[in-house]
């Protein structure tokens, strides 16, 4: 069949914006309890709901969560893991009313923990339970009158008895972890104005045969080291990932102190912006499975009982997380650019895998899909950036000669997060209909040491901004992208360079923002207690440094205003509240500016519900076509755009 030719953006594309939700659920923290596995599936067709699913170990999938229960955590308002399996009963977090949930086999949930004064006042996260299964050890997070109080708390699994604290007075903690023969228990704290990335402290403690803390010794960490995702081997030696090289590397607790497995330039782990993040497990046999990111891929190795030299694992994945051991083998999340992301069991001889459950069938035709090509880029002060770059792709298609395509630039959120190259619908909708995208990490991502993370320290707002500008401007030159067609989108942290990019710049012809920060300053003093000092090492402390806040925040500069943008907000968002948007939606209507401002009941810091998520791709798509000139193929739902 021979190619239509057609202008780049009003390609007809299988990928519909039904498709993006059709079918597809998100899987997050797959975990095991003997044979079986289990994993959360958070559900667009059920309003975005989080569901236990179980694969037994017959191979038979089931639902442990029935309706009206789902299993996720607010603490940190982002949460996390919040559910653990022990014997066939699950514990989970509950989101309706935040309190702790049992479901012995063959019975309803029921609660554990007491409900509170306050709706969803007492949070719960990171949950793990003792080897005989009489104890439950997490993290509580409580919503007091006049403040948020972290703590780290035991309780009996039958909810005989309430929580009882085990470690208090930091600000945060994380990731509790329990020896084998359940003496031993170690967690991660750090303190304001400090993120977990910046800088943490492991702590371990003796427990006596009441859990009772007998005495406790900080096993490393600090202000500039940040320590993750403490584990126990069966021999009970403590095992962590530190960044004290410049590399989340994996080190293990010797009496002679930190011993260095598998040291190399690369990230064995990543931020953690939520709880229970799981980049390595070690095995029952006493060596250790691991997964890293190293040139632009992921990886994934075997380290072999008494520290043998790392044995790597071949895999047809290029992203591999969330590992849990399974006997010989491990359970994990896995994808590649041609796969999205799965449930999946890779035997740890010959890599080989199977897929338990994928996040959606893949009805696509290759065809259809854009494979993205990792580029490195010039940017300020003689550095270079890294981003991931998507041609346009249709077989059913080609542009006009000498036309060049329009280009998504995607600004990731975080800021301190990173893009990945998995399969991704939202990214193929747009470059099967003749858009190239460009996913760039800015400095400041993650994924390539500290020194790349840190360049955002006092210069959010800068530094981003230069990178997105510099890959739009780079893709440009180098003749793979339309210099008057040049777009930006992103979500919060990344919608916030979004909206300064259409401020500060003259690049761009359009932008689109989800949830962006407008007003720098009201984010520092309206937003939730683990994101409410992050600003302090991105810009500078509150209120000392407002003349820099406001500098940087396009609310106080809309005279500078004048490229179209359209605003996506969840109403129940308690990261960015929704004061944010409507603050830029009005200042864009007394300059004049085109704008849409679509604002969504029942969502909160990112989509969830599928209704919403077709209408907001529709409506960018509608609003591109608008601004640019070109007619979106299919039907869409008009949007209304003031100032057209």
């Amino acid at each position: 069949m021979t190619p239509k030719t057609a202008p780049y953006g009003s390609w007809s594309s299988p990928i519909t914006s039904e498709l993006l939700v059709t079918d597809a659920v998100r899987l997050e923290y797959p975990t095991t309890d003997h044979d079986d596995v289990y994993w959360i599936e958070s559900r667009p067709s059920e309003a975005g709901r989080n569901v236990i699913v179980k694969r037994n170990a017959d191979g038979t999938i089931e639902d442990v969560l029935g309706a009206g229960f789902a299993a996720r955590t607010l603490a940190h308002e982002y949460g996390g893991r919040c559910h653990v399996v022990h014997d066939g009963v699950v514990y989970f977090s509950n989101f309706a009313d935040q309190r702790l949930y049992r479901i012995d086999p063959g019975t309803s949930p029921r609660a554990i923990t007491n409900e509170p004064k306050q709706p969803k006042a007492r949070r719960y996260a990171d949950p793990i339970v003792s080897p005989d299964g009489n104890h439950l050890i997490c993290v509580r997070e409580r919503h007091e009158a006049d403040a948020v109080i972290n703590d780290l708390v035991v309780l009996a699994t039958d909810g005989s008895s309430p929580a009882r604290v085990l470690a208090e007075g930091h600000d945060f903690y994380a990731a509790p972890a329990l020896s084998p023969d359940a003496r031993q228990l170690s967690w991660i704290t750090w303190d304001h104005p400090r993120m977990p990335w910046d800088g943490t402290e492991l702590s371990e403690a003796t427990l006596d045969d009441e859990f009772n803390v007998v005495d406790e010794r900080i096993v490393c960490g600090g202000l500039e080291e940040s320590v993750v995702q403490p584990r126990y081997g069966a021999d009970a030696s403590l095992y962590y990932l530190s960044d004290r090289t410049g590399w989340w590397n994996l080190y293990r607790d010797t009496p002679e102190g930190a011993k260095a497995l598998a040291a190399r330039d690369a990230e064995f782990a990543e931020p953690a912006w939520v709880f229970g993040l799981s980049s390595y497990t070690p095995l029952d046999d006493g060596s250790i499975a691991l997964t890293w990111a190293e040139g632009g891929k992921g990886h994934l190795g075997v380290i072999p009982p008494n520290d043998g030299p790392l044995r790597e694992v071949p895999t047809p994945f290029g992203s591999i997380s969330e590992v849990a051991a399974l006997g010989d083998s491990i359970v994990a999340l896995a994808d590649s650019p041609t796969e999205p992301v799965a449930v999946v069991v890779i035997d740890l001889t010959s890599g080989e895998a199977t897929v338990i459950k994928a996040s959606r069938v893949n009805s696509v035709d290759p065809g259809y899909l854009s494979i993205p090509q990792a580029i490195e880029f010039p940017t300020e002060n003689g550095l270079s950036a890294h981003a991931l770059y998507y041609p346009p792709t249709n077989r059913d298609f080609v542009a006009p000669e000498g036309s060049l395509p329009p280009l998504i630039v995607a600004s990731h959120g975080g800021p301190t997060s990173q893009c990945g190259s998995g399969l991704n619908y939202s990214v193929q909708y747009w470059t099967s209909r003749g858009f190239a995208v460009t996913d760039v990490d800015y400095g400041g991502s993650t994924g390539y040491g500290r020194a790349y993370r840190e360049r955002l320290k006092g210069a959010w707002g800068i530094v981003d901004l230069d990178d997105c500008v510099n890959a739009a401007r780079y893709l440009a030159s180098t003749g793979r992208a339309d210099p008057n067609g040049l777009l930006i989108h992103g979500g919060s942290a990344g919608g916030y360079t979004t909206l300064s990019a259409l401020t500060f710049r003259d690049v761009f012809a359009a932008g689109a923002s989800y949830f962006g920060v407008g007003d720098l300053g009201a984010l520092a003093r309206d937003t939730h207690k683990f994101e409410s000092r992050y600003l302090d090492g991105l810009i500078g402390p509150w209120p000392e440094a407002e003349a820099i806040y406001e500098e940087r925040s396009p609310i106080f500069h809309t005279d500078l205003l004048r490229t179209p943008v359209i605003l996506f907000q969840g109403l129940e968002d308690e990261v960015v509240p929704p004061a944010q948007a409507e603050a830029m939606a009005e200042a864009l209507s007394e300059k004049g500016v085109p704008f849409a401002y679509l604002a969504y009941g029942g969502e909160q810091h990112g989509f969830r519900i599928a209704a919403n998520i077709i209408r907001t791709a529709e409506a960018e798509l509608y609003f591109y076509g608008k601004i640019l000139g070109f007619e979106p193929a299919g039907s869409i739902e008009p949007v209304e755009i003031e100032n057209l």
